[in-house]
């Protein structure tokens, strides 16, 4: 098994070059610089506390086409009593705490370490990543958080602490995205759950294909949501 050491220098491996179970590549930093270059080459970070950063390029890659999205009977009666109140880019850091959160309490470990948390943020910041928030009232029932580039939107992870909330937060996001002409949610990995709201698996090789057309355009920057699509 070979796992490349990255150095200061801003580059990676082709992911191309990924072990059999998605890791490429250990070391380097979390900044902003260095992330958006691994998105745009179909790569995440995700780790442990304790651990160096590990860098990921699975296959297969989990995708949800936005023209795929399928809501369920159940889920448009939530949604069509607006249960939830949906905002966009109003409590990123609150929504990355929720979902890492979700994952210690869940008995888990959680990739969203101190120093993950404060990435995002600052991609945030910068226009790059975004979330999507769901309300009941005044209290934060669920949300989401990505990354956007090009075409497409890089799902990291969501939460619910309401019943639907998070699948309520999602299809908000593929609404918006596909009104902006966005292509894809990349889902990173397989689940259950995404499987039954559309989502496919592809090859690496048809993942980083999709990854090039939709990197050809501009993204999306600044705050989300204020022209509700």
């Amino acid at each position: 098994m070979t796992v490349f050491i990255l150095s200061d220098k801003l580059v990676f491996p082709s992911p191309r070059f990924s072990n059999p179970d998605g890791l490429l590549a250990v070391g380097g930093d979390l900044s902003r610089e260095r992330l958006v270059l691994a998105y745009r080459m179909g790569i995440f970070p995700w780790y442990s506390a304790g651990d160096p950063v590990l860098w990921w390029s699975p296959d297969p890659r989990l995708v949800l086409p936005v023209n795929a999205f399928h809501i369920s009977r159940s889920l448009k009666r939530v949604i069509d009593k607006e249960t939830f109140r949906i905002t966009f880019d109003t409590a990123f850091g609150r929504v990355v705490s929720g979902c890492a959160a979700r994952r210690q309490k869940g008995g888990h470990g959680t990739w969203i370490v101190p120093e993950m948390a404060a990435a995002y943020i600052g991609l945030h910041e910068a226009g790059i990543a975004h979330s999507v928030e769901a309300w009941r009232g005044d209290e934060l029932a669920g949300g989401l958080y990505g990354v956007s580039l090009g075409r497409c939107f890089f799902g990291e992870s969501m939460f619910t602490r309401t019943a639907n909330a998070s699948k309520v937060a999602l299809a908000a996001l593929v609404s918006y995205i596909k009104s902006k002409g966005f292509d894809f949610v990349d889902c990173q990995v397989t689940s259950d759950h995404l499987l039954g709201m559309g989502a496919i698996e592809v090859s690496r090789d048809a993942f980083l294909a999709m990854l090039e057309t939709s990197m050809a355009v501009p993204g999306l920057f600044g705050k989300w949501g204020e022209d509700k699509g």
